[in-house]
């Protein structure tokens, strides 16, 4: 039980098939307390208690710093303690660089990099008061790669900020024994791809993949655990490639 006797906030948990989803599960299969915060505050409870009645679900925006602090004020009087942070909330747009308009750069920043950066400093003061914590954020291959297939470049940019920002934080709070990781997966099987890929695309694309298939959601999230767990306690600014080699630095 790698996370026994943690708390663990996830972002962007509830959907079913979706890579925070896997990743609460994982994190609570290991020991912890799972807060799961998403949109919708029904949706996150239902979410949590799939993983039982000892874990938590609360709606929240990312991008809303009242929301976010009501989240973590609510985490804190529940459990006492915050121990681990997934950044994993995102949306996606699959526009060119002509086409982006203020609304669309606006929003897909608000959630990816923004929300990153408010979650965050919502946490923190609670780990350094704790005496250690793990961040991990999720970007994207898209990020390192200069676009994706289901992202258009104002994601690219905004997962590129994730990272770092990541860095950034992971130097300034290295020192109170925070640690901020990210993860960069490439793609994943999830809701947001479920039946837009046709056969032929899928089969393009595994063909440039090493080891010839697309990403599971719990790929991703046991990397997560590594990252959330005292297994990675010596790693801090660090980017961990999930991408079954689709790019190889």
């Amino acid at each position: 039980m790698l996370l026994e006797g943690k708390v663990a906030i996830v972002t962007g948990a509830a959907s079913a098939r979706g890579i925070g989803r896997a990743t609460a599960r994982t994190l609570a299969d290991h020991g912890a307390q799972v807060v799961i915060l998403d949109l919708d505050a029904d949706t996150a409870h239902e979410a949590a208690q799939s993983l039982g009645s000892a874990h938590l679900g609360l709606g929240a925006n990312v991008a809303d710093e009242a929301a976010v602090a009501d989240a973590v004020d609510a985490a804190m009087a529940r459990f006492g303690r915050i121990d681990v942070l997934v950044n994993n909330a995102g949306i996606t747009q699959p526009v060119k660089t002509l086409d982006i308009r203020r609304a669309d750069y606006d929003r897909i920043l608000d959630v990816n990099l923004r929300g990153t950066l408010i979650c965050s400093q919502a946490v923190i003061p609670h780990m350094i008061a704790g005496g250690s914590g793990s961040i991990v954020c999720i970007s994207s291959v898209s990020a390192q790669r200069g676009g994706g297939i289901f992202g258009g470049p104002h994601y690219s940019a905004a997962k590129a900020g994730v990272l770092g920002l990541a860095k950034a934080m992971a130097r300034e709070f290295g020192p109170q024994q925070v640690r901020v990781n990210s993860i960069a997966p490439g793609l994943i099987s999830t809701d947001i791809t479920a039946g837009k890929l046709s056969d032929a695309q899928e089969a393009e694309i595994r063909s440039g993949i090493p080891l010839a298939r697309l990403g599971r959601a719990d790929d991703v999230a046991n990397a997560v655990l590594f990252l959330a767990s005292d297994l990675s306690s010596y790693l801090t600014g660090v980017t961990l490639d999930v991408n079954g080699g689709m790019l190889i630095h």
